[in-house]
C-alpha cells in the first residue's frame, strides 16, 4: 500500500527555500478530512520509509510533519533521524503535562520542536524554552492582532515565528516588517496586478524564443542563431544533453547538431524551461521549481491514458504559472503566444476538458487536498496509486535539470 504526500515551500525573509512542509494521508481510502491524524502520521512514516526517502521529497532541506497528541505521546516522532526534521506540534495538542514531558524527551534528543496555528494561552509558557519555531495562520488571526505578542516573542532570541497563509505580497511585507522570520503560503504563485509593467529585454528575447519553440515545425537554423549568439544558452545546451537526462550515443560536434540530437520535442521542452527561468528572474526561485515540477508531472499524467497530448500537458503545466511570473492575467500573456487551443482551454478556459482535470489534479495535488486531486484524476483514468509516482518522478526530473542550468 502507498502513501500519499505533497509538499509546501518554506521561506526566509530573502524568499529563499529553507524547508518543506509535507501534506500526507494515509491512501486513497483515507481522503477525508475525518481521518485519525495518529493513523495517517503512523502510514505516513512506516509505510514509505520516511527516514529513507525524505530527500527526494524535500530536496535535502528539512521537513516539517504534523504531530497530533497521541503520536507525541507514543513517541512516534523517535522513528525520524532528528537532523531531516522539525516535529510540529498540531493545534489540537493541549499542554498538558505528559505533552510536556514528551517534548522534553524529544528536545533532549536533538529534534526541533514547532507549535502549528498557535493560538496563545499561559500554559505554553513553559514550552517556549523546548520550542524552535512558532507559526501562526494569518488568516484566522489578523496580523495587527498578533502585533503585541510577536513583539513579546522577538525578545527570546533562539525562538523564530513564521507566517502561514501568506495570501498576496502585501501581506508578506507586513509580516516581514513585523519581524516574522519565515513565510509560508501561496502568495508567490499569485499575481501582482501591474497592467503596465514593462518586459525587460532579457524576458524580451526570451518570449520571442518561447514563441519560436511554439511553432508547428523547429526551424533548426533560426534557433541555432539564438544560441550562437550566447554563450550562457549554449553551455546549459551542451550540460542538458550531457545530465543523463537523455542517453548519448554519439559525439556531438556542433551547436546544431545538438539540437538535431535532441530532437523537436526535447529542444522544444528545454527552450521552454529556460525561458520560463528568465522570465522569472525576479521570483522566488521555488516559483519556477514549481512551474517545472508542474509541467513534468502533467506530461506523466497525459502520458498514462493520452499520450497524443503529453507534449500539451507539460505546457499546461509549465505555462500554469506564467501570470505570476509577469504579474500580468493569464489571458492577456497567452495571447501573444501561438498555443494549441487544447492548452489555451485548459489554461483560461471554464469547460472541463482532459487537460483541464489534469492541471486541477496537479493543482490540488500540491495543496494536500486529496478529495479534489482524487476526483480530478479518475476524470482521466489516472489512479491515485499511479499520481504519487509521477510527481517523485517529477521532483526527481526537475532535481536532474536543476543540476545542468548551474
Amino acid at each position: 500500500m502507498k502513501v500519499y504526500s505533497a509538499r509546501q515551500a518554506i521561506l526566509n525573509r530573502k524568499e529563499n527555500v529553507v524547508a518543506y512542509e509535507l501534506l500526507y494521508r494515509g491512501g486513497p481510502e483515507n481522503i477525508f478530512p475525518d481521518i485519525d491524524p495518529h493513523k495517517a502520521t503512523s502510514k505516513l512514516i512506516m509505510r514509505t520509509h520516511l527516514n529513507q526517502g525524505l530527500a527526494i521529497i524535500t530536496d535535502g532541506k528539512p521537513a516539517l510533519i504534523n504531530f497530533p497528541e497521541e503520536s507525541l505521546l507514543t513517541g512516534l516522532p523517535l522513528i525520524l533521524p532528528p537532523k531531516e526534521v522539525m516535529i510540529e506540534i498540531l493545534e489540537t495538542v493541549k499542554p498538558s503535562d505528559e505533552v510536556y514531558q514528551a517534548c522534553r524527551t524529544l528536545y533532549h534528543k536533538g529534534y526541533h520542536l514547532a507549535l502549528d496555528d498557535f493560538v496563545y494561552k499561559p500554559e505554553w509558557n513553559r514550552f517556549f524554552n523546548l520550542v524552535k519555531l512558532i507559526k501562526f495562520d494569518i488568516q484566522a488571526t489578523s496580523l495587527d492582532e498578533l502585533t503585541p505578542l510577536i513583539n513579546k516573542l522577538k525578545t527570546r532570541k533562539n525562538l523564530k515565528i513564521l507566517a502561514e497563509k501568506i495570501e498576496t505580497k502585501e501581506e508578506f511585507l507586513q509580516a516581514k516588517k513585523l519581524g516574522f522570520h519565515f513565510f509560508q503560503g501561496y502568495y508567490f504563485c499569485k499575481p501582482e496586478m501591474s497592467e503596465n509593467k514593462e518586459i525587460d529585454t532579457s524576458q524580451a528575447v526570451f518570449l520571442s524564443l518561447m514563441q519560436e519553440c511554439l511553432r508547428a515545425q523547429l526551424n533548426i537554423n533560426t534557433l541555432t542563431s539564438y544560441f550562437e549568439r550566447d554563450v550562457g544558452l549554449s553551455f546549459k545546451l551542451f550540460k542538458f544533453i550531457n545530465s543523463g537526462i537523455l542517453p548519448l550515443t554519439q559525439k556531438i560536434t556542433s551547436i546544431k547538431s545538438a539540437l538535431i540530437y535532441l530532437g523537436e520535442n526535447e529542444t522544444k521542452k528545454l527552450m521552454l524551461l529556460l525561458s520560463t527561468g528568465v522570465i522569472a528572474k525576479d521570483k522566488p526561485q521555488e516559483l519556477t521549481r514549481l512551474a517545472i515540477i508542474r509541467a513534468k508531472f502533467c506530461e506523466l499524467m497525459a502520458a498514462k491514458t493520452m499520450p497524443e497530448l503529453a507534449d500539451a500537458g507539460f505546457m499546461v503545466g509549465l505555462f500554469s504559472l506564467l501570470d505570476a511570473m509577469l504579474d500580468s492575467p493569464l489571458e492577456k500573456i497567452l495571447t501573444d503566444l501561438s498555443l494549441a487551443p487544447e492548452v489555451l482551454t485548459a489554461l483560461t478556459g471554464d469547460s472541463p476538458s482532459s487537460l483541464k482535470y489534469i492541471l486541477n489534479a496537479v493543482s490540488y495535488y500540491e495543496q494536500g487536498s486529496w478529495y479534489n486531486t482524487k476526483k480530478n484524476a479518475e476524470m482521466v483514468r489516472v489512479s491515485y496509486e499511479e499520481l504519487t509516482e509521477y510527481y517523485q518522478n517529477a521532483l526527481i526530473w526537475a532535481n536532474k535539470y536543476d543540476e545542468c542550468k548551474q
